[in-house]
């Protein structure tokens, strides 16, 4: 797609904008959204390429394959970078403050990118009045980013790594079928995780499992939880930025203990965990760079655009880990493993 076409698409956006609130540019009234913060305005088209600012909490491959696979999903639609569209890419490293800092940073982008829960929710908090796209949320309608899935009914719309808590339970007792009691490790300065965990509790007594749980502040405090977990039959760690961010220390405590380590990303498998039922994560960030370039391309809103789950869900195993930490893999498991690594 030309400058020229990008930026009659946005124009038709904006335009659109400009016609839900029934008014001009200047004076556009706002919506409540969920959590009362007011719906986007209209911003301004402007020449050149499109100016995408991508924020993430904190840097590991799966939320690394978000922000790629979105530029990827929006190269597809015809947004060449550089030509079409520039992106500036922002990691907080973990500190809220500082994510704070890149959202507010942000609010003269023609189209934000939040990728992760915590992400989403700093960005929708400092920039009512712009399309965001968010990507990796796990429950977007519990972290109050959007009125429902079907009706998001502000300016932020995009994909949610909602897990498949029932069937990642039944692979930790396919692959451990003594298993009766798991460690589940999360962050508790994260709302998604906070989610996760519950849903996990929820489901365990139906496989006959029991929880123990640590939770951790930040990733340096991932290693002494993972230790903290004593007579567990197998470690669980779920859609986590923190812990997925120190998988590694997990992993460590996980070998030289014996006991398996299950996780909800595929990426983590390749650092070294057991094995995972999940979302790919490149190919939900492609997902989610083609409804953005969807909205840009047909002047929707992100009010109207319906949030997306993961259009798949694959299972990968370490073969490697597996015999490092004692499992035995069923030939069920092996015959229906989408990605194997050592």
């Amino acid at each position: 797609m030309s400058s020229a076409s990008r930026r009659s698409a946005l124009a038709l956006f904006l335009v659109s904008m400009v016609a839900v609130a029934g008014c001009s540019a200047a004076t556009v009234p706002v919506a409540p959204t969920a959590s009362g913060s007011p719906a986007a305005s209209t911003p301004e088209a402007t020449e050149g390429p499109l100016e995408v600012g991508i924020a993430q909490i904190v840097d590991h491959p799966s939320l690394n394959n978000l922000r790629d696979g979105f530029k990827q999903g929006m190269t597809e639609a015809g947004y060449v970078e550089g030509t079409d569209v520039v992106y500036e890419d922002r990691n907080a490293s973990g500190d809220q403050a500082t994510l704070t800092s890149i959202a507010s940073g942000f609010r003269d982008k023609a189209l934000v990118v939040a990728i992760a829960t915590p992400t989403a929710q700093a960005v929708a908090q400092a920039i009512p009045d712009k399309p965001i796209f968010f990507a990796g949320v796990t429950d977007p309608v519990g972290a109050g980013l959007v009125e429902s899935l079907e009706a998001p009914g502000s300016n932020l719309t995009g994909t949610s790594d909602f897990p498949p808590i029932a069937d990642q339970l039944a692979l930790v007792k396919e692959l451990v079928p003594y298993a009766s009691t798991i460690g589940l490790l999360y962050s508790s300065a994260e709302t998604n995780s906070h989610i996760h965990a519950q849903l996990v509790k929820d489901a365990a007594p139906g496989l006959g499992l029991t929880v123990q749980e640590a939770t951790v502040a930040n990733s340096s405090e991932v290693a002494q939880a993972a230790e903290s977990l004593k007579d567990v039959d197998a470690f669980f760690v779920g859609n986590d930025n923190t812990i997925v961010s120190a998988i590694e220390s997990v992993v460590q405590v996980s070998e030289a203990n014996q006991v398996p380590l299950i996780v909800s990303d595929p990426d983590s498998v390749e650092r070294g965990a057991l094995a995972a039922y999940a979302v790919d994560y490149l190919a939900q960030g492609q997902q989610t760079g083609r409804m953005a370039a969807s909205m840009l391309k047909f002047g929707r809103t992100p009010a109207e655009i319906p949030v997306e789950t993961a259009a798949n869900l694959e299972l990968s195993l370490n073969t490697g880990a597996a015999q490092r930490m004692g499992v035995t893999v069923p030939p069920a498991v092996l015959d229906r493993v989408d990605h194997t690594t050592e």
